[in-house]
């Protein structure tokens, strides 16, 4: 075992065949997470028709993005402290419990609570996936299996919103949940069968004090976000109460990472600066994405008058430019080793995508509204799997899955952020407009009917078109917030610096600007050996 394992070492081979069994499994369980928020998508106009609470809409993605961010770092450290596999079977399962409840809500309230519930197992799956391809592919070599992790994006990306209107429109919402259960338990044999880690057993204790400030912090921060404006007065004394909880929870957290065992979030990963603009800029993907999946079917659906399945196809531009260019992009970054022009020219887009979609009015077509989105797929793609990469990258082997956990954590809180500032934003310009067009009484009348185009076609003619004229109002202020922070990924990725991959032979030398782990020798081909060779 000793020569094979040296021999692994050396060359930085690992067999082909083995690692696309246990990266197939991987990605059916990565496929359970995207296709989640991908239904959900399409399916919410319908959910809130049902349930009511149009108010109320934002929370249930909030809510889901919310307990997946508090968890995400609490997986990430488990799996580095005490073994990848059985955490990642936990969070599946916890996954699978959301799920079921989910489906069996019967009101918003309930709707909420579990999918706070499946947002905790989520918060496992996706750093579960990518700290274990971190484990068994180096990052220079991690592009000849690019093909699988694509075909599993096009898959989710695009089989999603399909799937997820085809099941709104024939099945009823409640199976947009329901269907994980299947591909849950398909994953969970998987796993269990062809993935194979070496055991651990930390000396230390998971930091517990650590986990529950940061979570303090992510909960008021996003309330205050969610809540100012709309809910309470941006003076009021419930939000300020929440921006002191979260200046001070955020504060202390970090004070307690200084003196933890085995912090949660090792402050010092964010001495690399390439790291740090990572999270920035993967940040500003969530905002974007997020926004973006749960208010363009919005804008389908009430304006442009689609159903819940058309709207789902509607997203394909968005979609499957962004699954094309993040394989285009990862073959460059494989073969030349060079990536820095694809965060400079993912921010422009991104910009320019956001910036147009906030152009759409009552009269845009269909088509012009498909372009405008493939410019801000296109711009996703380019930064999507390069910002894990690279933050991948710039730590050590310890390190992999805490480093997956944090670059993780912000771009499901960027999720969060976008959802909620730009829910808030959409919220109050629907209100305003409808009370500015038909008066406070009729268009609380018309803000209580369903948002899909059946039951808005049952409206007085006077009332859906001020409703879709609230509604193309509300989306063109909420994508003009998105270009604006999008500006901000763009200045950050000029500042990024070209550090060689791991993987990538001689020339992967240690980086002068202190970016930890960008050498090889680190462990990682030997610990894929280990990892097949049961």
């Amino acid at each position: 075992m000793g020569d094979v394992t040296n021999k692994a070492e050396t060359s930085g081979e690992v067999k082909p065949r083995s690692v696309r069994v246990v990266l197939m499994a991987l990605m059916i369980a990565m496929l359970l997470a995207m296709l989640d928020n991908m239904i959900i998508g399409t399916a919410m106009p319908t959910i809130v028709g049902e349930l009511g609470g149009l108010e109320h809409l934002s929370w249930v993605v909030t809510a889901y993005t919310l307990a997946t961010a508090a968890s995400t770092p609490i997986w990430g450290k488990i799996g580095d402290m005490y073994g990848r596999k059985g955490a990642f079977l936990t969070s599946i399962v916890i996954f699978l419990i959301g799920s079921a409840l989910s489906g069996m809500a019967q009101d918003m309230g309930q709707l909420i609570g579990f999918r706070a519930v499946q947002g905790l197992g989520a918060g496992g799956l996706m750093v579960g996936v990518m700290a274990i391809i971190g484990d068994l592919i180096p990052p220079r070599e991690r592009g000849k299996y690019q093909g699988m992790m694509a075909g599993v994006m096009a898959l989710a990306m695009i089989g999603g919103p399909l799937v997820g209107g085809t099941i709104t429109d024939h099945m009823g919402w409640r199976w947009s949940f329901y269907i994980n259960l299947p591909l849950g338990a398909v994953a969970l044999a998987m796993v269990t069968a062809v993935l194979h880690l070496p055991k651990k057993r930390a000396k230390g204790k998971i930091d517990y004090l650590g986990a529950a400030l940061l979570t303090l912090a992510i909960t008021s921060t996003v309330l205050v976000t969610t809540w100012g404006g709309t809910e309470y007065a941006w003076g009021s004394a419930e939000i300020l109460g929440l921006i002191a909880v979260g200046v001070l929870s955020t504060a202390a957290f970090l004070y307690a990472e200084t003196k933890a065992a085995e912090p949660v979030m090792p402050l010092h990963i964010f001495r690399s600066r390439n790291f740090t603009l990572m999270s920035v800029i993967g940040f500003l993907v969530g905002f974007a994405m997020f926004g973006g999946v749960l208010y363009l079917p919005l804008f389908q659906q009430s304006v442009q008058g689609a159903s819940a399945t058309n709207s789902g196809l509607l997203l394909l531009p968005m979609l499957l430019s962004m699954m094309l260019v993040s394989l285009i992009a990862g073959r460059i970054t494989t073969s030349s080793g060079k990536y820095k022009m694809f965060p400079i020219m993912g921010g422009a887009l991104m910009v320019i995508g956001m910036f147009l979609l906030a152009q759409m009015d009552t009269g845009t077509s269909r088509l012009t509204s498909g372009v405008y989105m493939g410019i801000l797929g296109a711009g996703l793609g380019f930064l999507m799997q390069i910002t894990m990469l690279v933050a991948q990258n710039s730590v050590d082997m310890k390190d992999m899955g805490v480093a997956s956990s944090s670059a993780t954590l912000f771009r499901t809180l960027g999720g969060s952020f976008g959802v909620a500032l730009m829910g808030s934003l959409f919220t109050t310009q629907v209100t305003d407009t409808m009370a500015d067009r038909l008066g406070p009484e009729a268009a609380g009348a018309a803000g209580s009917a369903q948002l899909d185009a059946a039951s808005l076609a049952k409206l007085p003619e006077a009332i859906r078109e001020a409703y879709q004229y609230a509604v193309a109002a509300g989306t063109h202020s909420a994508f003009l917030l998105g270009a604006g922070v999008a500006v901000l990924g763009f200045v950050a990725a000029w500042f990024v610096k070209e550090v060689p991959l791991k993987g990538a032979g001689p020339a992967a030398k240690a980086p002068a600007d202190g970016d930890a782990g960008a050498a090889t020798g680190d462990g990682g081909p030997a610990r894929a050996h280990e990892a097949l060779a049961h």
